[in-house]
């Protein structure tokens, strides 16, 4: 089964780049992309997803609500939170939620233990 990763971010450059690393790191994985909470709601009504890498600094919905929602539904689902806003409060929420806190700039380095963990994860439940 193909293992499928949301990225959301409100920028198309941010989208990208995490993409890229994505696929450096796990070239089999379906990425999928939107630019804000409500299209990433609707993509994961529509159809399968494993993982999610959330920005936190959005305009409709921050990632930490987007998190929240998402834990509600899928509670298992691998999830990270990207931001440059590196404070204790912001990283104390992102675990709260049982979620992972990824610093930006966004690279490959990065996300690695995040995307190890997940494939981990993924392997336990039979993803």
């Amino acid at each position: 089964m193909t293992v499928t990763v949301l990225v959301v971010d409100d920028s198309k450059l941010a989208r990208i780049v995490a993409g890229k690393a994505i696929a450096a790191l796990q070239p089999d994985w379906k990425r999928v992309e939107a630019g804000n909470a409500a299209d990433a709601l609707a993509i994961v009504g529509s159809q399968q997803v494993d993982v999610a890498i959330l920005d936190f600094n959005m305009p409709d919905k921050d990632g930490l609500e987007l998190a929240s929602e998402l834990r509600a539904t899928h509670p298992a689902m691998p999830i990270a939170v990207i931001t440059a806003n590196v404070q204790d409060e912001i990283i104390a929420r992102v675990r709260a939620l049982n979620a992972t806190f990824v610093p930006k700039p966004v690279t490959q380095d990065a996300l690695c233990g995040f995307i190890s963990g997940a494939a981990l994860r993924l392997r336990a439940i039979g993803v």
